[in-house]
Protein backbone atom coordinates (compact mmCIF):
# COMPACT_ATOMS: atom_id res chain seq x y z
CA UNK A 1 0.00 0.00 0.00
CA UNK A 2 1.03 3.01 -0.87
CA UNK A 3 1.22 6.59 0.74
CA UNK A 4 -0.51 9.54 0.42
CA UNK A 5 1.56 12.03 -2.10
CA UNK A 6 1.97 15.00 0.37
CA UNK A 7 4.80 17.24 0.87
CA UNK A 8 6.58 17.25 4.14
CA UNK A 9 5.41 20.72 5.69
CA UNK A 10 2.06 20.69 3.30
CA UNK A 11 0.02 21.62 6.59
CA UNK A 12 -2.65 24.04 4.86
CA UNK A 13 -4.03 20.83 3.36
CA UNK A 14 -7.05 18.85 5.56
CA UNK A 15 -6.25 20.00 9.37
CA UNK A 16 -6.71 23.81 8.49
CA UNK A 17 -9.22 23.87 6.22
CA UNK A 18 -12.70 25.35 7.38
CA UNK A 19 -14.42 22.80 4.58
CA UNK A 20 -12.76 19.68 6.15
CA UNK A 21 -13.54 20.80 9.53
CA UNK A 22 -17.10 21.03 8.59
CA UNK A 23 -16.50 17.55 7.09
CA UNK A 24 -15.73 16.00 9.34
CA UNK A 25 -18.28 17.32 12.14
CA UNK A 26 -21.50 16.38 9.28
CA UNK A 27 -19.50 13.01 9.71
CA UNK A 28 -19.82 12.83 12.99
CA UNK A 29 -23.47 14.12 13.09
CA UNK A 30 -24.42 11.39 10.50
CA UNK A 31 -22.92 8.66 12.33
CA UNK A 32 -25.21 10.03 15.42
CA UNK A 33 -28.35 9.89 13.63
CA UNK A 34 -27.80 6.71 11.74
CA UNK A 35 -28.42 4.53 14.91
CA UNK A 36 -31.66 6.23 16.46
CA UNK A 37 -34.33 5.51 13.80
CA UNK A 38 -34.36 1.67 14.61
CA UNK A 39 -30.58 1.32 12.95
CA UNK A 40 -31.65 3.16 9.19
CA UNK A 41 -33.35 0.44 8.33
CA UNK A 42 -36.52 2.06 7.02
CA UNK A 43 -35.93 3.66 3.45
CA UNK A 44 -36.25 7.24 4.07
CA UNK A 45 -33.65 6.80 7.17
CA UNK A 46 -30.54 5.04 4.88
CA UNK A 47 -31.64 7.31 2.17
CA UNK A 48 -30.59 10.37 4.82
CA UNK A 49 -27.08 8.24 4.88
CA UNK A 50 -26.64 8.42 1.43
CA UNK A 51 -27.40 12.23 1.31
CA UNK A 52 -25.21 12.90 4.36
CA UNK A 53 -22.50 11.03 2.87
CA UNK A 54 -22.80 12.57 -0.50
CA UNK A 55 -22.56 16.23 1.63
CA UNK A 56 -19.54 15.05 3.41
CA UNK A 57 -17.77 13.66 0.10
CA UNK A 58 -18.94 17.52 -1.13
CA UNK A 59 -17.36 19.32 1.77
CA UNK A 60 -14.31 17.52 1.25
CA UNK A 61 -14.03 18.06 -2.65
CA UNK A 62 -14.37 21.92 -1.68
CA UNK A 63 -11.74 21.86 0.68
CA UNK A 64 -9.60 20.42 -1.42
CA UNK A 65 -9.90 22.55 -4.33
CA UNK A 66 -9.42 25.68 -2.07
CA UNK A 67 -6.45 23.93 -0.80
CA UNK A 68 -5.06 23.84 -4.35
CA UNK A 69 -5.58 20.57 -5.70
CA UNK A 70 -7.42 17.37 -5.61
CA UNK A 71 -5.33 15.06 -3.91
CA UNK A 72 -6.31 11.52 -3.30
CA UNK A 73 -5.41 8.94 -0.44
CA UNK A 74 -4.57 5.49 -1.58
CA UNK A 75 -5.29 2.14 -0.33
CA UNK A 76 -5.00 -1.57 -2.45
CA UNK A 77 -8.54 -2.00 -1.03
CA UNK A 78 -9.99 0.08 -3.70
CA UNK A 79 -9.17 -2.35 -6.24
CA UNK A 80 -11.53 -5.75 -4.76
CA UNK A 81 -14.19 -2.81 -3.29
CA UNK A 82 -14.29 -1.43 -7.06
CA UNK A 83 -14.63 -5.42 -8.67
CA UNK A 84 -17.32 -5.98 -5.96
CA UNK A 85 -19.09 -2.64 -6.69
CA UNK A 86 -18.55 -3.57 -10.77
CA UNK A 87 -20.06 -7.26 -10.33
CA UNK A 88 -23.03 -6.18 -8.88
CA UNK A 89 -23.17 -3.83 -11.89
CA UNK A 90 -23.33 -6.83 -14.49
CA UNK A 91 -25.62 -8.77 -12.03
CA UNK A 92 -28.02 -5.40 -13.29
CA UNK A 93 -26.90 -4.92 -16.72
CA UNK A 94 -26.66 -8.68 -18.07
CA UNK A 95 -29.91 -9.39 -15.85
CA UNK A 96 -28.32 -12.23 -13.69
CA UNK A 97 -30.76 -11.27 -10.21
CA UNK A 98 -33.81 -12.60 -9.57
CA UNK A 99 -34.57 -8.96 -8.32
CA UNK A 100 -33.50 -6.03 -10.05
CA UNK A 101 -34.85 -3.84 -7.93
CA UNK A 102 -33.30 -5.09 -4.51
CA UNK A 103 -30.15 -5.18 -6.37
CA UNK A 104 -30.56 -1.86 -7.07
CA UNK A 105 -31.06 -1.09 -3.86
CA UNK A 106 -27.76 -3.35 -2.32
CA UNK A 107 -25.66 -1.37 -5.09
CA UNK A 108 -26.55 2.17 -3.80
CA UNK A 109 -26.41 1.27 -0.16
CA UNK A 110 -22.56 -0.77 -0.97
CA UNK A 111 -21.89 2.47 -3.10
CA UNK A 112 -22.97 4.88 -0.12
CA UNK A 113 -20.54 2.63 2.20
CA UNK A 114 -17.98 2.78 -0.20
CA UNK A 115 -17.87 6.38 -0.78
CA UNK A 116 -17.75 6.89 3.18
CA UNK A 117 -14.79 4.44 3.72
CA UNK A 118 -12.75 7.04 0.44
CA UNK A 119 -13.69 10.03 2.10
CA UNK A 120 -12.74 8.90 5.71
CA UNK A 121 -9.33 7.68 4.21
CA UNK A 122 -8.96 11.40 2.59
CA UNK A 123 -10.34 13.37 5.94
CA UNK A 124 -8.12 11.86 8.36
CA UNK A 125 -4.44 11.23 6.63
CA UNK A 126 -3.05 13.86 6.93
CA UNK A 127 -4.53 14.95 10.50
CA UNK A 128 -2.72 16.09 13.77
CA UNK A 129 -2.35 13.87 16.51
CA UNK A 130 -5.43 16.62 18.16
CA UNK A 131 -7.51 15.49 15.30
CA UNK A 132 -7.04 11.87 15.82
CA UNK A 133 -8.01 12.26 19.83
CA UNK A 134 -11.56 14.15 19.04
CA UNK A 135 -12.26 11.43 17.42
CA UNK A 136 -11.48 9.20 20.10
CA UNK A 137 -12.70 11.10 22.65
CA UNK A 138 -16.25 12.03 20.72
CA UNK A 139 -16.57 7.92 19.87
CA UNK A 140 -16.30 7.19 23.87
CA UNK A 141 -18.45 9.77 24.60
CA UNK A 142 -21.21 8.61 22.05
CA UNK A 143 -21.36 4.96 23.33
CA UNK A 144 -21.19 6.52 26.90
CA UNK A 145 -24.83 8.71 26.45
CA UNK A 146 -25.72 6.21 24.13
CA UNK A 147 -25.44 3.13 25.88
CA UNK A 148 -26.33 4.89 29.55
CA UNK A 149 -29.64 5.96 27.68
CA UNK A 150 -29.92 2.06 26.22
CA UNK A 151 -29.31 0.66 29.85
CA UNK A 152 -32.02 3.21 31.20
CA UNK A 153 -34.88 2.25 28.47
CA UNK A 154 -33.80 -1.91 29.61
CA UNK A 155 -34.83 -1.15 33.20
CA UNK A 156 -37.71 0.81 32.07
CA UNK A 157 -38.70 -2.29 29.61
CA UNK A 158 -37.11 -4.66 28.03
CA UNK A 159 -39.78 -5.59 25.72
CA UNK A 160 -39.96 -1.45 24.41
CA UNK A 161 -38.48 0.67 22.87
CA UNK A 162 -39.28 4.29 24.06
CA UNK A 163 -41.09 5.77 21.24
CA UNK A 164 -42.25 2.55 20.16
CA UNK A 165 -46.28 1.98 21.61
CA UNK A 166 -46.08 -2.17 21.64
CA UNK A 167 -43.78 -4.93 22.57
CA UNK A 168 -41.39 -6.23 20.61
CA UNK A 169 -39.43 -9.61 20.76
CA UNK A 170 -35.54 -8.63 21.71
CA UNK A 171 -34.93 -4.75 21.40
CA UNK A 172 -32.12 -2.83 23.33
CA UNK A 173 -32.14 0.68 22.54
CA UNK A 174 -33.15 2.30 19.75
CA UNK A 175 -32.99 -0.85 18.08
CA UNK A 176 -35.36 -3.89 17.23
CA UNK A 177 -32.77 -6.73 17.84
CA UNK A 178 -30.42 -6.64 20.38
CA UNK A 179 -27.69 -8.19 18.42
CA UNK A 180 -27.31 -5.27 16.12
CA UNK A 181 -27.11 -3.13 19.10
CA UNK A 182 -24.48 -5.22 20.08
CA UNK A 183 -22.55 -5.14 16.89
CA UNK A 184 -22.51 -1.05 17.02
CA UNK A 185 -21.25 -1.60 20.69
CA UNK A 186 -18.92 -4.12 18.88
CA UNK A 187 -17.21 -1.14 17.32
CA UNK A 188 -17.61 1.74 19.63
CA UNK A 189 -15.29 -0.05 22.51
CA UNK A 190 -12.34 -0.72 21.09
CA UNK A 191 -11.83 2.72 19.87
CA UNK A 192 -13.11 3.61 23.00
CA UNK A 193 -10.67 1.67 24.90
CA UNK A 194 -7.46 2.65 22.56
CA UNK A 195 -8.29 6.02 23.34
CA UNK A 196 -7.78 5.82 26.64
CA UNK A 197 -4.64 4.04 26.21
CA UNK A 198 -3.28 6.40 23.72
CA UNK A 199 -3.49 9.44 26.34
CA UNK A 200 -0.66 10.04 29.01
CA UNK A 201 -0.43 7.75 31.85
CA UNK A 202 -0.55 9.97 34.49
CA UNK A 203 -3.72 11.76 33.49
CA UNK A 204 -6.13 12.06 36.46
CA UNK A 205 -9.05 11.63 33.77
CA UNK A 206 -8.34 8.58 32.80
CA UNK A 207 -10.15 6.78 35.66
CA UNK A 208 -13.31 8.54 34.71
CA UNK A 209 -12.81 7.61 30.68
CA UNK A 210 -12.32 3.86 31.66
CA UNK A 211 -16.04 3.86 33.17
CA UNK A 212 -16.98 5.98 30.12
CA UNK A 213 -15.43 2.67 28.29
CA UNK A 214 -17.07 0.10 30.71
CA UNK A 215 -20.68 1.01 30.82
CA UNK A 216 -21.30 0.32 26.43
CA UNK A 217 -19.47 -3.36 27.77
CA UNK A 218 -22.49 -3.09 30.26
CA UNK A 219 -24.56 -2.68 28.27
CA UNK A 220 -23.60 -5.30 25.38
CA UNK A 221 -23.82 -7.99 28.31
CA UNK A 222 -27.45 -7.09 29.18
CA UNK A 223 -28.44 -7.21 25.57
CA UNK A 224 -27.92 -11.54 26.32
CA UNK A 225 -26.70 -11.31 22.88
CA UNK A 226 -24.30 -14.26 22.45
CA UNK A 227 -22.37 -13.21 19.40
CA UNK A 228 -21.81 -9.75 20.40
CA UNK A 229 -20.71 -11.59 23.85
CA UNK A 230 -18.06 -13.43 21.48
CA UNK A 231 -16.84 -10.92 19.70
CA UNK A 232 -16.16 -8.67 22.33
CA UNK A 233 -13.96 -11.41 24.37
CA UNK A 234 -12.33 -12.19 20.98
CA UNK A 235 -11.62 -8.10 20.80
CA UNK A 236 -10.35 -8.34 24.08
CA UNK A 237 -8.03 -11.28 23.26
CA UNK A 238 -6.78 -9.03 19.96
CA UNK A 239 -6.14 -5.52 22.16
CA UNK A 240 -4.17 -8.09 24.86
CA UNK A 241 -2.13 -9.64 22.81
CA UNK A 242 -1.02 -6.58 21.07
CA UNK A 243 -0.46 -4.67 24.53
CA UNK A 244 1.33 -7.50 26.09
CA UNK A 245 4.01 -8.98 22.86
CA UNK A 246 3.53 -6.02 20.41
CA UNK A 247 3.62 -2.71 22.06
CA UNK A 248 6.69 -1.18 21.39
CA UNK A 249 6.21 1.14 24.77
CA UNK A 250 6.22 -1.69 27.64
CA UNK A 251 4.98 1.00 30.07
CA UNK A 252 1.60 0.92 28.89
CA UNK A 253 1.39 -2.52 29.59
CA UNK A 254 1.00 -2.42 33.66
CA UNK A 255 -1.82 -0.11 32.79
CA UNK A 256 -3.83 -2.73 30.82
CA UNK A 257 -2.69 -5.28 33.61
CA UNK A 258 -4.16 -3.21 36.49
CA UNK A 259 -7.48 -2.06 34.34
CA UNK A 260 -7.96 -5.60 33.12
CA UNK A 261 -7.83 -6.81 37.14
CA UNK A 262 -10.65 -4.01 37.49
CA UNK A 263 -12.68 -4.63 34.16
CA UNK A 264 -12.53 -8.14 36.01
CA UNK A 265 -13.38 -7.02 39.23
CA UNK A 266 -16.39 -5.14 37.49
CA UNK A 267 -17.82 -8.29 35.72
CA UNK A 268 -18.28 -9.88 38.51
CA UNK A 269 -20.59 -7.65 39.89
CA UNK A 270 -22.27 -7.47 37.18
CA UNK A 271 -22.42 -10.95 36.68
CA UNK A 272 -23.70 -11.70 40.11
CA UNK A 273 -26.49 -8.51 40.02
CA UNK A 274 -27.61 -9.37 36.21
CA UNK A 275 -30.92 -10.71 35.66
CA UNK A 276 -31.21 -14.41 35.11
CA UNK A 277 -32.49 -14.27 31.67
CA UNK A 278 -29.86 -12.66 30.32
CA UNK A 279 -27.04 -15.04 32.59
CA UNK A 280 -29.31 -18.23 31.24
CA UNK A 281 -28.85 -16.76 27.74
CA UNK A 282 -24.98 -15.83 27.76
CA UNK A 283 -24.41 -19.50 29.59
CA UNK A 284 -25.87 -21.31 26.07
CA UNK A 285 -22.76 -19.57 24.13
CA UNK A 286 -21.51 -23.54 23.75
CA UNK A 287 -24.92 -23.79 21.77
CA UNK A 288 -24.93 -21.00 19.49
CA UNK A 289 -23.82 -22.79 16.39
CA UNK A 290 -26.14 -25.74 17.04
CA UNK A 291 -28.96 -24.00 18.04
CA UNK A 292 -29.70 -27.84 19.26
CA UNK A 293 -33.48 -26.32 20.13
CA UNK A 294 -34.59 -25.40 17.20
CA UNK A 295 -32.05 -26.23 14.62
CA UNK A 296 -32.87 -22.63 12.88
CA UNK A 297 -29.08 -21.45 11.93
CA UNK A 298 -27.92 -24.56 10.63
CA UNK A 299 -30.73 -25.25 8.50
CA UNK A 300 -31.16 -21.88 7.40
CA UNK A 301 -26.94 -22.05 6.23
CA UNK A 302 -27.70 -25.12 4.65
CA UNK A 303 -30.80 -24.22 2.52
CA UNK A 304 -28.35 -20.98 1.79
CA UNK A 305 -25.71 -23.33 0.60
CA UNK A 306 -28.54 -24.33 -1.59
CA UNK A 307 -28.83 -21.51 -3.51
CA UNK A 308 -25.03 -21.05 -4.33
CA UNK A 309 -25.24 -24.41 -5.79
CA UNK A 310 -27.77 -23.40 -8.18
CA UNK A 311 -25.71 -20.53 -9.29
CA UNK A 312 -22.46 -21.01 -8.78
CA UNK A 313 -20.73 -18.62 -10.20
CA UNK A 314 -22.48 -15.20 -9.82
CA UNK A 315 -25.13 -15.78 -7.39
CA UNK A 316 -28.43 -14.72 -7.61
CA UNK A 317 -27.80 -11.20 -7.25
CA UNK A 318 -27.33 -8.84 -4.86
CA UNK A 319 -29.83 -8.00 -2.31
CA UNK A 320 -32.47 -11.24 -3.85
CA UNK A 321 -32.17 -13.49 -0.85
CA UNK A 322 -35.58 -13.07 0.43
CA UNK A 323 -36.96 -14.11 -3.26
CA UNK A 324 -34.21 -16.80 -3.48
CA UNK A 325 -34.49 -18.46 -0.54
CA UNK A 326 -38.33 -20.01 -0.97
CA UNK A 327 -37.65 -22.96 -2.93
CA UNK A 328 -34.62 -23.98 -1.28
CA UNK A 329 -36.30 -23.49 2.24
CA UNK A 330 -36.09 -26.76 4.78
CA UNK A 331 -38.20 -25.72 7.29
CA UNK A 332 -42.27 -25.16 6.83
CA UNK A 333 -43.33 -21.36 7.57
CA UNK A 334 -45.12 -18.78 7.24
CA UNK A 335 -42.84 -16.00 7.72
CA UNK A 336 -40.52 -14.23 4.76
CA UNK A 337 -36.87 -14.77 5.72
CA UNK A 338 -34.56 -11.87 4.44
CA UNK A 339 -31.46 -12.61 5.40
CA UNK A 340 -29.32 -15.65 6.36
CA UNK A 341 -28.18 -14.81 9.77
CA UNK A 342 -24.36 -15.01 8.28
CA UNK A 343 -23.48 -12.44 6.47
CA UNK A 344 -20.39 -14.50 4.36
CA UNK A 345 -23.15 -17.46 3.25
CA UNK A 346 -25.66 -14.39 2.35
CA UNK A 347 -23.02 -12.89 0.19
CA UNK A 348 -22.23 -16.53 -1.60
CA UNK A 349 -25.51 -16.72 -2.17
CA UNK A 350 -25.90 -13.44 -4.00
CA UNK A 351 -22.64 -12.90 -5.71
CA UNK A 352 -21.60 -16.58 -6.22
CA UNK A 353 -17.64 -17.95 -6.38
CA UNK A 354 -16.31 -14.52 -7.76
CA UNK A 355 -17.94 -12.20 -4.75
CA UNK A 356 -16.49 -15.12 -2.50
CA UNK A 357 -13.20 -14.32 -3.62
CA UNK A 358 -13.40 -10.68 -3.79
CA UNK A 359 -14.58 -10.85 -0.22
CA UNK A 360 -11.67 -13.27 0.76
CA UNK A 361 -9.15 -10.56 -0.74
CA UNK A 362 -10.68 -7.32 0.58
CA UNK A 363 -10.37 -9.28 4.33
CA UNK A 364 -6.98 -10.59 3.43
CA UNK A 365 -5.65 -7.19 2.81
CA UNK A 366 -7.46 -5.63 5.69
CA UNK A 367 -5.98 -7.79 8.26
CA UNK A 368 -2.43 -7.10 6.53
CA UNK A 369 -2.94 -3.42 6.75
CA UNK A 370 -4.28 -3.33 10.08
CA UNK A 371 -1.63 -5.03 11.71
CA UNK A 372 1.76 -5.28 9.35
CA UNK A 373 3.43 -2.31 11.19
CA UNK A 374 2.27 -2.25 14.86
CA UNK A 375 5.99 -1.49 15.69
CA UNK A 376 5.57 1.84 13.87
CA UNK A 377 2.37 2.09 14.37
CA UNK A 378 2.04 2.00 17.95
CA UNK A 379 5.11 5.07 18.90
CA UNK A 380 2.33 7.38 18.10
CA UNK A 381 -0.87 8.30 19.60
CA UNK A 382 -3.46 7.97 16.81
CA UNK A 383 -2.40 4.14 15.88
CA UNK A 384 -3.76 3.32 19.11
CA UNK A 385 -6.93 5.04 17.74
CA UNK A 386 -6.17 2.91 14.45
CA UNK A 387 -5.59 -0.02 16.22
CA UNK A 388 -9.19 0.44 17.96
CA UNK A 389 -10.89 1.04 14.92
CA UNK A 390 -9.20 -2.36 12.96
CA UNK A 391 -10.02 -4.31 16.12
CA UNK A 392 -13.33 -2.87 15.78
CA UNK A 393 -13.79 -4.32 12.18
CA UNK A 394 -12.29 -7.87 13.60
CA UNK A 395 -15.45 -7.62 16.09
CA UNK A 396 -18.07 -7.28 13.85
CA UNK A 397 -16.41 -9.72 10.77
CA UNK A 398 -16.59 -12.13 13.50
CA UNK A 399 -20.05 -11.56 14.64
CA UNK A 400 -21.52 -11.84 10.78
CA UNK A 401 -20.71 -15.16 11.15
CA UNK A 402 -23.72 -15.77 12.72
CA UNK A 403 -25.71 -12.92 12.30
CA UNK A 404 -26.81 -9.75 9.16
CA UNK A 405 -24.75 -7.06 11.23
CA UNK A 406 -23.57 -5.79 7.71
CA UNK A 407 -27.30 -5.33 6.22
CA UNK A 408 -28.29 -3.11 8.69
CA UNK A 409 -27.20 0.49 7.45
CA UNK A 410 -26.00 2.29 10.52
CA UNK A 411 -23.79 -0.31 11.43
CA UNK A 412 -22.55 -0.81 8.21
CA UNK A 413 -21.90 3.21 7.80
CA UNK A 414 -19.64 2.69 11.32
CA UNK A 415 -18.06 -0.30 9.73
CA UNK A 416 -16.90 2.10 7.06
CA UNK A 417 -15.72 4.51 9.42
CA UNK A 418 -13.71 1.76 11.42
CA UNK A 419 -12.39 0.32 8.20
CA UNK A 420 -11.21 3.27 7.18
CA UNK A 421 -9.67 4.49 9.69
CA UNK A 422 -7.94 1.24 10.53
CA UNK A 423 -6.73 1.19 6.85
CA UNK A 424 -4.29 3.86 7.57
CA UNK A 425 -2.43 1.65 9.90
CA UNK A 426 1.00 1.17 8.59
CA UNK A 427 1.07 4.68 6.55
CA UNK A 428 3.40 7.68 7.60
CA UNK A 429 1.46 8.99 10.83
CA UNK A 430 1.51 13.10 11.49
CA UNK A 431 3.14 14.77 14.08
CA UNK A 432 1.61 16.98 16.42
CA UNK A 433 2.46 20.23 14.45
CA UNK A 434 -0.02 18.69 11.60
CA UNK A 435 3.38 17.94 9.48
CA UNK A 436 4.00 14.14 8.13
CA UNK A 437 7.56 12.87 8.47
CA UNK A 438 9.40 11.38 5.86
CA UNK A 439 7.50 13.13 2.95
Amino acid sequence: MSSISLKPGDSHYGPTSRAFTLARIQLGVMLIWAPLPFGAVYTWAWASITIMTLLVLFLWMVGSVRSGGLRIGYTSLYIPIGFFLAMGLVQLVFHLTLTPEATKESLLKLATYSVLFFVVIQLFADSPSQTWSRVGFAVLMFGFIFSCLSILQFLWNPARILWVQHDLATPFGPYVDHDHYAGLMEMIIPISATYVLSRPKHDPLNGILWFGVLVPVVSLLLTGSRGGFVAVLIESGILAWVVIWRNPLPGRRMRVFVTGLALAAVAAVFFWLVPNYVMNRLGTVNNYVSETSRGFRPNLWKSSFGIYWDHPLFGTGMGSFATAFPPHQLEVSDLVTEHAHNDYVEALAETGLLGGILILAIAALFLVITFKSLHIQLKRDPGWIQLGAGISCCGLMVHSFVDFNLHIPANAAWFALCAGLATLSGRAIPRRSGKLPGG
